[in-house]
């Protein structure tokens, strides 16, 4: 049987009709539509799903969505603001702290909570409280890099975000194609 919650995600009420045992993890993707925090393991280990509850990190694919109700909820789609990314998010692009980008989400989300909670971390406590966090890619060095790029204020204040046409050689033609364009 279904009920009636109202979530604030990002700030923002959700009033939904959901299923008692639906998971925070696929409420925020299926019926939200903020597709940002992924689903890894499912069982809570990896980080993948991580948001910031009322200030805490959790694991969404954990997490009730019903009792989530009257809490703050924060996602990876919340960081940014007026067209402004958060400055983890600068530092993760600035220092290359993603490669696939499947635990970037929930990576940045844990150092956001690391830097509400402590804003001054030593690179060791950075790498205690990101250990929750597992990638498949980087090696951590980057990751580390980028969250201690943020405690050392040592992100570009002149960062623009660039987007542009990407060209991918088509082999066989021998030729050059626009693959993707975004604005």
């Amino acid at each position: 049987m279904k009920r009636k919650i109202t979530l604030t995600v990002n700030g923002k009420e959700q009033e939904l009709e959901i299923e008692p045992n639906r998971l925070l993890l696929h409420v925020l993707r299926e019926e939200i539509g903020l597709t940002g925090t992924k689903e890894g393991c499912s069982i809570g280990v990896c980080g993948a799903c991580s948001v910031i509850v009322d200030g805490r990190l959790v694991s969404s694919c954990l997490t009730l969505a019903a009792g989530c109700e009257g809490r703050d909820i924060e996602t990876i789609e919340g960081l940014a603001k007026d067209g402004n990314l958060h400055p983890l998010q600068q530092a993760f692009i600035e220092y290359g702290g993603f490669q696939c980008g499947i635990c970037t989400p929930g990576q940045i989300m844990a150092a956001k909570a690391l830097l509400d909670e402590n804003p001054k971390p030593t690179a060791d406590e950075v790498k205690e409280w990101m250990s929750g966090n597992l990638c498949r890619c980087t090696g951590y060095y980057k990751i580390l890099e980028s969250v201690m790029a943020v405690v050392n204020n040592k992100i570009s204040p002149d960062f623009q975000f660039r987007k542009r046409e990407q060209q991918a050689k088509i082999q066989s033609l021998d030729v050059y194609k626009p693959v993707a364009k975004t604005d």
